[in-house]
C-alpha cells in the first residue's frame, strides 16, 4: 500500500485543518498517512523559524486565511484564547499511543484537535487536558504517567530531531517519498504526487 508521511503537532492551526482533510486525501489516493509526531516549538527553534502568530500583521492575516479554509472545508475552527498551546504532554501521550499501536490513537487525536480548535479549551492546563482524555474513553492518569517516563521523553526528542534532520521547519509537513510539502494548503500537491 502507498503511504505518505504526516508530520504533526496538535498546537498548529494548519495541522488541525489538514487533519480534517486527511481521510478524503487517503480515499482519493488509496494511500495511508503515516503519522509522525514532533514538537513544533523545538522545530521552530532549530530551524530559526517562528509561529506566524508572533508577527502581528501576519498573525492577524493568517487566522483570517485559516477561517477561509475552514469555510471551504466545511469544518469548525474557533480561535483559542489560550493559544499558543504547550503541547508537550499531548504530544508525549501521542507517542505513547503510537508506540503501543493503540487502535484508538485516531480517537485520541480527534479529542485533542477538537478540544483545542473547536471547543477552545485551555489544554495548557493539565487538569483540563486530563478531563478531555478521560472523556475520550482513555485512562488519563495512566497515560500521563507513561508520558512522564524518560523513554517517552526521549522518543519525542528523537522524533523531533528526525523532523529537523529531514529539513522540516513548520507544521503540517508531508512527505511523499523524498518530496516535501509544507502546509495544509499544499495538500493538492501531495495528492498529485501520490497519484
Amino acid at each position: 500500500m502507498k503511504t505518505f508521511e504526516f508530520w504533526y503537532d496538535f498546537g498548529s492551526t494548519a495541522t488541525y485543518l489538514a487533519w480534517t482533510q486527511l481521510a478524503a486525501l487517503e480515499a482519493a489516493t488509496g494511500a495511508k498517512a503515516v503519522w509522525k509526531p514532533m514538537l513544533l516549538g523545538a522545530v521552530f527553534q532549530a530551524a530559526g523559524n517562528q509561529s506566524p502568530a508572533n508577527i502581528p500583521a501576519k498573525g492577524k492575516y493568517i487566522f483570517a486565511d485559516f477561517a477561509r479554509f475552514a469555510k471551504r472545508y466545511g469544518v469548525t475552527l474557533n480561535r483559542n484564547p489560550y493559544f499558543p498551546i504547550n503541547t508537550l504532554l499531548l504530544m508525549r501521550i501521542a507517542i505513547v499511543l503510537q508506540t503501543k499501536g493503540d487502535p484508538r490513537f485516531s480517537e485520541y487525536c480527534k479529542a485533542v484537535f477538537n478540544a483545542i480548535w473547536v471547543e477552545s479549551l485551555n489544554m495548557n492546563d493539565a487538569v483540563i487536558a486530563a478531563q478531555v482524555i478521560h472523556r475520550a474513553g482513555f485512562d488519563a492518569q495512566a497515560l500521563i504517567a507513561l508520558a512522564s517516563e524518560q523513554s517517552t521523553k526521549d522518543a519525542l526528542k528523537a522524533a523531533t530531531q528526525a523532523a529537523v534532520d529531514r529539513g522540516i521547519f513548520g507544521a503540517p509537513t508531508f512527505f511523499v517519498g523524498e518530496q516535501m510539502f509544507w502546509g495544509q494548503d499544499r495538500m493538492d500537491f501531495v495528492k498529485e504526487a501520490l497519484q
